[in-house]
């Protein structure tokens, strides 16, 4: 049965968005499809920052390191971020522009502004390597890349690369060295506004996020502008709902709210639920370079921190960190998760580690803008293997089986998601998308799930051949085709291991040719050159025999995958 926390939230809900409330929805017209929308939204991210920057544009808003800027320094630094780029290279509305960096000011800042001029931004994996990025930056048909140091050096060693790189965060020297032209520089030469703003519509393109799925190349999920506004909107209902609770139930609520930006800004839980919500409600976003646990102790101490995000993995070491109890962190509210299942036996140990503070857990993809199903504080210890009921008031779920049928609940059947936040599909892969997104507005998600009769979503499985290491997906026949390019491998597989702080990790298996021999690890080695560093496998097996064949003739996967899981766990348990 639904908890206390389900109905009050319920309740609220439905006054936030019911007719003449804050954040009314109504019936409305998305690609063909009738759906919930928001009466009032902004048509596009342009009245979006627009707008929140009005409001709250005195706020501070990010905060790296030493450097602390307010919203509208942020905001204005990218427009004129764009108006330099706009000038200088003849950016129009629907040109690619790749934004590849780790967490900085100037991702918000590029993000902010790109995005008001009518550019499509293709956040890039900071951690890919060079021929990832040159995947990325060719089938986006991307005609500028914004990149650190560090991504510059990958690029610059793409042969044939013709795509111009202007770089951030990038000594002179260095620049020169490298050929590139650096942002500050670019910005020095002229005007620092954008010179036209074109026409922009709800329906067009606003974002393409690449996401590893079943296939070896990612997916580019493109994203509208009412998408990308929709699913910020839909995270900020849920947020408002809470705090109108803690303030019914005689909390006291801080002066404004302050998150460490811990998770990367190109994943779609930074750009969208941490990111744009943090603009709409003024939250303070303090940025961490890198994930180290001692260092987010000392953050949340340092900036009163009241909310923490991230993948299962993070609230974990903070949990088992030994100076955890040494820092103050009473000003945190909410510990959430998402990108990866948490183990159920560490709900109740993050509520024990953390007294008064609350565990979460969300879940959405890429092609949902983030926005899927949430499961909060009481109810989440309530329902500790629940991913939570759909994220209201947009969000429609169902289990269907492979024919399409609806199942009734607790019947385990794949999750097919329909909102105004879900992507318009995958760019230039008509095939894909028509696979994936049906006429009527479902989004076949890969994860095979049931619902049970207070409409929880509990996931048991995927149908995708997918890897979830730390919250990254990690596509199987992708690393496979890291190890085929080894000369002396016959036959490959690929398939998770369990790991309880990443989740899973990769595992693989190679039967060679007649008469090579390859050491384990120089095999592992030899895919670094084309795997960022978060899928190369952390164990390899080299077989003595042909690997196991279904009547098709195809590797069977799944008796493998249960064979060597029980071979690792053995082993681990043993050490």
């Amino acid at each position: 049965m639904l908890t206390e926390l389900d109905k009050a939230v319920d309740a609220v809900i439905d006054a936030i968005t019911g007719r003449g409330g804050q954040l009314e929805v109504e019936m409305g017209d998305v690609r063909g499809v009738q759906m919930p929308v928001f009466k009032g939204a902004p048509p596009t991210m342009r009245e979006f920052f627009a707008y929140f920057v009005s409001q709250h544009g005195d706020k501070e808003f990010v905060i790296y390191r030493d450097e602390r800027y307010t919203m509208r320094e942020i905001y204005n630094r990218g427009l004129g971020l764009a108006g330099a780029l706009q000038r200088k290279y003849g950016l129009a509305k629907g040109d690619r522009v790749a934004v590849a960096m780790r967490n900085y000011p100037e991702w918000i800042s590029a993000f902010m502004g790109l995005l008001s001029i009518g550019v499509v931004v293709v956040p890039m994996n900071a951690w890919w390597q060079s021929e990832e990025l040159s995947y990325g930056v060719r089938h986006s048909g991307t005609r500028l890349i914004l990149a650190d140091e560090e991504r510059a050096r990958r690029f610059h060693a793409i042969a044939g690369l013709s795509v111009p790189v202007v770089t951030v965060r990038t000594g002179a020297a260095i620049a020169a060295e490298l050929g590139y032209e650096r942002v500050e520089d670019i910005e020095a030469a002229g005007p620092k506004m954008p010179y036209w703003l074109p026409p922009l519509g709800p329906q067009d393109d606003a974002t393409i996020m690449y996401t590893s799925g079943s296939t070896g190349e990612p997916k580019g999920a493109v994203a509208t502008h009412q998408s990308v506004v929709h699913g910020a909107m839909n995270y900020l209902v849920t947020g408002l709902a809470m705090l109108t609770l803690i303030q019914k139930d005689g909390g006291t609520l801080p002066e404004q709210q302050v998150m460490l930006l811990n998770v990367p800004l190109f994943h779609i839980t930074g750009s969208v639920p941490v990111l744009l919500v943090s603009v709409a409600i003024a939250r303070k976003l303090v940025i961490m370079h890198k994930w180290d646990a001692g260092e987010a102790l000392r953050l949340i101490e340092a900036e009163k921190a009241t909310y923490f995000v991230g993948v299962p993995t993070m609230s974990l070491e903070l949990m088992q960190h030994p100076d955890r109890d040494k820092y103050d962190l009473s000003t945190l509210v909410d510990i959430a998760g998402g990108g990866a299942p948490r183990p159920v036996e560490h709900v109740k140990r993050l509520a024990d580690a953390f007294p008064g503070k609350s565990p979460a857990i969300g879940w959405g993809l890429t092609e949902t803008n983030g926005v899927g199903a949430g499961n909060l504080r009481q109810s989440y210890q309530a329902k500790p293997a629940s991913t939570g009921r759909a994220s209201r008031p947009l969000v429609e779920l169902r289990i269907v089986d492979d024919g399409g049928k609806v199942l009734a609940a607790n019947e385990v059947g794949e999750v097919c998601v329909r909102s105004s936040a879900n992507v318009r599909g995958y760019w230039n892969n008509p095939e894909a998308t028509a696979a994936a997104f049906t006429r009527d507005g479902w989004f076949h998600t890969g994860d095979l799930a049931y619902l049970d009769e207070d409409g929880y979503l509990f996931i048991v499985d995927r149908k995708k051949d997918i890897i979830i290491r730390g919250g990254e997906n990690i596509s199987c026949q992708e690393v496979e085709a890291a190890i085929y390019a080894h000369p002396a491998v016959a036959e490959a597989c690929v398939f998770g291991l369990p790991d309880e702080r990443l989740g899973e990790i990769v595992g693989a298996v190679a039967f060679l040719k007649p008469g090579e021999t390859v050491e384990p690890e120089a095999l592992i080695d030899s895919t670094r050159d084309h795997l960022a560093a978060f899928k190369v496998p952390a164990k390899l097996w080299v077989s003595p025999d042909q690997l196991p064949k279904l009547g098709s003739g195809k590797i069977d996967k799944v008796s493998i995958r249960k064979a060597y899981r029980a071979l690792f766990e053995t082993r681990v348990a043993a050490e």
